[in-house]
């Protein structure tokens, strides 16, 4: 049994989301870029934490995503479960058939007992105790960006101006001039 990317990113992805809660909704693109995580990734997790009701949308300008519940309230097996991450180390997948037929390997009990372990773990530690591991480490967040202003507070020196024709009819009046 292996952790694939999948959990783990959406475990990184929810302790980036949840020590920025404070300041409002985190865009993808934002934690996209802090934990080198791609974007595309990022919304198909997204959208499946939306969908089991552990982060919420927020649409327009100055939106993205927070929290839909208390920190304390998300554990880490809710999350990797919900980003459909199997936490199975059996090799039947825990249908009893590992040699098939029906028939249990010798070690199936042993594999089950661990999974058991796994989830009680992964459901006694949440959110909170992550984001709280991350400041205690030393996390400081940083200054919000200013915006930048689309509009230059600074005149060009000279235009810019282009000599060419501004419509087909000037082309062709262009060229007929050839």
């Amino acid at each position: 049994m292996r952790l694939t990317t999948k959990g783990r990113f959406a475990v990184t992805a929810m302790i980036d989301l949840g020590l920025r809660q404070s300041t409002g909704p985190v865009t993808l693109a934002a934690i996209s870029q802090r934990q080198q995580i791609s974007l595309s990734y990022l919304e198909q997790l997204f959208g499946k934490l939306r969908r089991h009701s552990l982060v919420e949308s927020t649409r327009g300008p100055g939106g993205g995503y927070t929290l839909a519940k208390a920190p304390q309230d998300i554990t880490v097996a809710e999350i990797i479960t919900s980003v459909d991450e199997p936490l199975d180390a059996t090799q039947c997948g825990g249908k009893e058939n590992c040699l098939g037929e029906g028939t249990r390997c010798m070690t199936h009990d042993l594999w089950a007992s661990l999974n058991t372990k796994m989830v009680e773990f992964l459901d006694s530690v949440s959110l909170q105790k992550l984001v709280d591991d991350q400041i205690a480490k030393g996390f400081e967040l940083e200054a919000k960006p200013t915006l930048k202003r689309a509009i230059s507070s600074m005149p060009a020196l000279q235009p810019i101006r282009v000599n060419a024709p501004n419509s087909v009819f000037a082309l062709g009046s262009a060229f007929a001039k050839m």
